[in-house]
C-alpha cells in the first residue's frame, strides 16, 4: 500500500523515530497511526531493554520547587553520555520526574529497594483485615498479594502512574525516552522535602 509523506512526518513528530522506521510501521499496520505508534514503541522498548546492561555513569541532578517553596525535590537521572544528558528530551524527562516525585510522594525508586520487613508488616496487616472481614481463608493469600502489588505501585517511583498521562507507568516513560535517545537511561535516586514534614514527631520526643 502507498503511505503518504505527510503521514510519515506526523508519526515521526509523535514518536521521534526515523523516517524509514515510521514508514515501515505504517506499512506493517495498514496505515493506522495509533497501531503504528504502538508498533514503534514495542520495538523501541525492546531495544531499550538490550541497552540496560550498558553503563550509565553520566546524567544530571535536577530540582523542582513547588507551592512557593513548601515542597522541594532533588533527583538524579543517569544516561551513558554527557551529550545525551544535555538534550531537550532528557531534560524534559528530568523535569517530569521531579514533578512526579513532588506530587506522588514515592518512597523508593524501585521495588527491590523496599525493605523486606516493611512488606512483611503490610502483608500481616492485609491478612488480618481480610480474615476480619470474613473472607474465606483459601482466597486470603490472593487478596493479600493483590494489595501488596498496589502498595508497591504507590511507593515505588518506577511503578507509579505518570501524573501527566493516565495509563502510562513511569518506567515505561523512562524506557520510551531511552528508545528515542538510543542510550541506557535510568532513575538513580531522589530526595523529597516538605516544610514541616517530620517536625511533629521530633517535637514529641
Amino acid at each position: 500500500m502507498s503511505i503518504s509523506a505527510v503521514k510519515v512526518k506526523e508519526l515521526r513528530e509523535k514518536t521521534g523515530a526515523g523516517f524509514m522506521d515510521c514508514k515501515a510501521a505504517l506499512m506493517e499496520t495498514g496505515g493506522d497511526a495509533q497501531k503504528a505508534t504502538d508498533y514503534l514503541r514495542t520495538k523501541g522498548l525492546a531495544a531499550a531493554g538490550k541497552r540496560a546492561d550498558r553503563a550509565a555513569s553520566e546524567g544530571v541532578v535536577g530540582s523542582y520547587i513547588h507551592m512557593g517553596g513548601k515542597i522541594g525535590v532533588l533527583i538524579e537521572i543517569n544516561c551513558e553520555t554527557d551529550f545525551v544528558a544535555r538534550t531537550d528530551e532528557f531534560m524534559e524527562l528530568v523535569a517530569n520526574l521531579s514533578m512526579q516525585v513532588a506530587a506522588a510522594r514515592p518512597l523508593y525508586v524501585r521495588r527491590d529497594e523496599v525493605p523486606p520487613e516493611l512488606l512483611e508488616k503490610e502483608r500481616e496487616i492485609y491478612k488480618a483485615q481480610a480474615l476480619e472481614s470474613g473472607k474465606p481463608e483459601k482466597v486470603v493469600d490472593k487478596i493479600v498479594d493483590g494489595k501488596i502489588g498496589k502498595f508497591l505501585q504507590q511507593i515505588c517511583l518506577e511503578e507509579q502512574e505518570f501524573i501527566k498521562e493516565s495509563g502510562t507507568i513511569v518506567l515505561d516513560l523512562v524506557k520510551g525516552v531511552a528508545a528515542k535517545l538510543g542510550e541506557n537511561v535510568h532513575i538513580g535516586r531522589f530526595a523529597r522535602f516538605e516544610v514541616g514534614e517530620g517536625k511533629e514527631e521530633s517535637d514529641s520526643c
